[in-house]
């Protein structure tokens, strides 16, 4: 299968392009390096991938990458931590609108005059940023309160991009959510604005690197935002990786949508001690909370049924086996200036 994957330089796509390559896709790339600047990934060279440098605004290019394609997994779009919530809350809503309608655009020509099956959409868990029932299974985001986040609302009208595509011109899709993506590869953001926590620089403003960051750089007490009781189910790259690629693969994903995720909740409290205890042994572990922001979501606990049910997807990949991986590799990066 032929695919186009859009900001196939990011963080998420860099685990997905390579799960697609290790499974016999051709993949199609395009990233305009908005977000980290260059990045050689390590299947740049492969025979079957070939990235393009351009816009996915620019709508020749698009139709021109998308003209021979099977499928594409729009991931492209203004994404960060969450000061990005605050500090570009005009920008996550209005370019990630054109970033969409770009795609979808494409997609829709594609659909009708080339051989496009569909169009998978990666959204995200911030659509039930105002959920009430937990765990939060599928649909709920049509009946429970909006998001209140420009990003939160932006990625839920992508899903209606996705029914008003499928209702209008018939052109198939699948919705995908992931659920707080932790691994390797993710790096200061150019246009990201630091932030302090203590006497440490925030990098990204995402739990786990951060968290990582200032117990590698001596933090102690350790800063966290606010009592450090908020809940998330931090799942590892790969395993969101195989998910997606289920979710593109199989014929029952088709005019559906999942929740990928770790079935293991975590509290910041708990994900912090287990950082710390990797790092400093048996040391003690103090905390001083810090003001927490306004879209710092208390829970995030997803219904993981649907996908284990029709996919037969499972997030295998431990927190703490996760974390082995990520922390050298975040030490590394502190060491030559890129966190």
């Amino acid at each position: 299968m032929k695919i186009l994957v859009t900001g196939s330089a990011g963080f998420i796509a860099g685990y997905l392009v390579d799960e697609l390559l290790k499974h016999g896709h051709e993949i199609v790339g395009i990233d305009n390096y908005s977000k980290y600047g260059f990045i050689e990934k390590s299947y740049d060279r492969h025979p079957k991938y070939r990235i393009v440098r351009g816009d996915v605004k620019d709508q020749a290019l698009m139709r021109e990458l998308i003209a021979d394609c099977d499928q594409v997994v729009a991931i492209a779009a203004m994404i960060g931590g969450i000061t990005y919530f605050h500090e570009y809350a005009y920008d996550l809503l209005a370019e990630n609108e054109r970033i969409t309608a770009s795609t979808f655009d494409a997609a829709i020509w594609a659909f009708k005059e080339k051989r496009l099956k569909k169009i998978n959409v990666l959204s995200s868990s911030m659509v039930y940023e105002s959920a009430l029932v937990y765990p939060t299974r599928e649909g709920t985001q049509l009946v429970c309160p909006p998001p209140m986040s420009t990003y939160g609302f932006q990625k839920l009208a992508c899903e209606y991009f996705a029914k008003g595509a499928f209702e209008q011109h018939r052109l198939p899709y699948t919705i995908i959510r992931p659920f707080n993506c932790v691994g390797i590869g993710e790096q200061r953001a150019k246009n990201e604005k630091e932030i302090l926590s203590g006497n440490v620089k925030l990098a990204m403003s995402h739990v786990v690197p951060d968290l990582v960051q200032k117990i590698l750089k001596g933090q102690d007490p350790l800063h966290i935002l606010g009592q450090g009781e908020q809940i998330r189910h931090y799942t590892y790259g790969g395993d969101l990786a195989r998910g997606i690629r289920l979710c593109i693969e199989h014929e029952k994903a088709v005019n559906n949508d999942f929740n990928l995720s770790t079935p293991t909740s975590t509290t910041v409290k708990e994900l912090a001690a287990l950082i710390w205890k990797k790092i400093n042994g048996n040391k003690p572990l103090t905390f001083i909370s810090d003001p927490a922001y306004v879209y710092d979501v208390q829970r995030r606990i997803p219904s993981v049924e649907k996908a284990r049910r029709i996919l037969g997807f499972r997030a295998t990949t431990s927190l703490s086996a996760t974390l082995n991986e990520v922390i050298p590799w975040i030490k590394q990066q502190v060491e030559i200036g890129n966190i």
